[in-house]
């Protein structure tokens, strides 16, 4: 059994970040691993104000008292989008000459807001994990060398309550359109809402608005003629796919996209705005809808194709199947000396 720290601007939260950390921290304590979460906010095991985002950095002892007995160190976008850099910049010096592994969900060049700020650092005991491909294929060209593991998920999800779920939506026989992201500029809520209107769907809009946004989304849905939700009412995640008739991910930037995935998973159709990273998986066999597609959308509301769906979930199985994460992350950490002790079954989704 090895002490594996798991260190983050903040974990446990709703964020895609927190989300994917939380799915590597349930397998590598499957693998037999203690794990340790350290952040600067969310709940945690150890706080550390000064690795939130905006805080004042924290010191070097600070943060070495929170990371001492780690035998490795995995760096959750901390080191990758730099918005904390003091912070980051402390995390280097205290991992000199220590094993980590940086598990980059998004890099400062992708994001106008840091597309200025310096990128990942590499050394010889460091591994990094992308996300993606494209990540992988940029951070080659800046000479560093990384693997690819993708978002994992459950491909047997719970049902989830549609008639309870719609009952407290109010939406009675309308098409529900849902939009399982946060409200920010990049999510593309315009689009959204675009859409929902040609379709005469109702749009639910789950996540918060952040980011200052809330005032440009409240013009946004007051002039759109759309009946929106907002919020979760009462719904867990599985409810909110079994309550809707069709997934929108209209974001013009992701650095993976869940509801992609989990719109398979839910065997619920997708339309998609074709964001960089999406065409990846198209390459891997996964068939959506391209957010104009207004015809193709009104008769897959009419008729929806299972054919198409039952494909795609079994693109997700062999993929992006969260069975498969165990034996993904116990061949990373053999690479950093690290055995599992409960590591020796193998699947077949190792790193690429």
């Amino acid at each position: 059994m090895a002490r594996l720290s798991v260190v983050s601007f903040r974990l446990g939260g709703t964020d895609g970040v927190s989300i994917e950390a939380a799915k590597w921290v349930a397998a590598l304590t499957r693998l037999g691993h203690d794990v340790t979460l350290v952040a600067g906010e969310g709940p945690v095991d150890r706080r550390v104000p000064g690795l939130a985002i905006g805080a004042p950095a924290p010191s070097r002892a600070q943060l070495e008292a929170a990371l001492v007995d780690a035998d490795l160190v995995i760096v959750e976008n901390l080191a990758s989008l730099p918005l904390n850099p003091g912070a980051r910049d402390v995390l280097y010096q205290v991992l000199e000459g220590r094993r980590a592994i940086f598990h980059h969900h998004d890099l400062a060049w992708q994001r106008p807001a840091t597309a200025g700020l310096a990128g990942p650092r590499d050394a010889a005991l460091w591994r990094h994990v992308t996300i993606n491909d494209l990540s992988r294929r940029e951070l080659a060209a800046r000479g560093i060398t990384a693997s690819t593991i993708p978002n994992s998920f459950d491909c047997d999800p719970p049902p989830g309550d549609r008639e309870g779920a719609r009952a407290r939506l109010d939406v009675g026989d309308q098409p529900v359109a849902l939009l399982a992201t946060r409200a920010i500029a990049r999510k593309n809520v315009a689009g959204a809402l675009a859409l929902a209107r040609d379709l005469d769907a109702v749009l639910w809009l789950l996540g918060p608005s952040e980011d200052d946004y809330e005032a440009e989304l409240r013009t946004l849905l007051a002039h759109s003629g759309v009946t929106v939700r907002r919020g979760p009412h009462g719904a867990s995640i599985h409810d909110a796919y079994a309550a809707c008739d069709l997934v929108v991910l209209s974001s013009t930037w992701e650095g993976f996209g869940n509801p992609a995935l989990e719109s398979v998973t839910h065997r619920r159709p997708l339309a998609l705005y074709p964001y960089p990273v999406s065409r990846e998986f198209a390459r891997h066999g996964l068939a959506f809808f391209d957010l104009d597609d207004r015809e193709g959308l009104r008769a897959e509301l009419r008729a929806p194709d299972e054919v198409r769906l039952a494909r795609n979930l079994d693109v997700a199985r062999r993929h992006f199947n969260i069975a498969h994460l165990p034996a993904r992350l116990a061949d990373l950490l053999a690479e950093s000396g690290i055995a599992s002790p409960l590591g020796s079954h193998r699947g077949d989704g190792r790193a690429q």
